[in-house]
């Protein structure tokens, strides 16, 4: 909506009903959320059998920071045209995905071990 200004309501005519401040306080609500629900998921008695591991909450901290990464991106820098291209070219970002892939499999392999 910041991007589109003016045109905004052109581009979808729902946008009028929305105001940065209202969806500022929708980002923060879903924000949260999600992170919650990724913390309930690895620390989740179904998922702690079904992985043999209690340590998959130890990668909560990646999820963190690349949710706040991407809303750095978006609302400091600017660049919130496209999700798929902000994850496919922001080192910081890749670096972090990565990172969580490996904790992961690590995790996971010391639990099968």
């Amino acid at each position: 909506m910041t991007l589109l200004d003016k045109g905004a309501t052109g581009h979808r005519k729902i946008l009028k009903e929305y105001s940065p401040y209202f969806l500022d306080q929708m980002i923060a609500v879903v924000t949260a959320s999600t992170v919650m629900a990724y913390a309930l998921y690895t620390m989740s008695p179904a998922t702690i059998a079904k992985f043999g591991t209690p340590y998959l909450s130890l990668t909560v901290p990646f999820v963190l920071y690349g949710i706040f990464r991407y809303l750095y991106l978006v609302h400091q820098k600017g660049k919130g045209g496209s999700p798929t291209t902000i994850m496919l070219t922001d080192v910081p970002l890749i670096v972090n995905v990565c990172l969580w892939l490996v904790s992961t499999e690590i995790i996971l392999y010391l639990a099968q071990g």
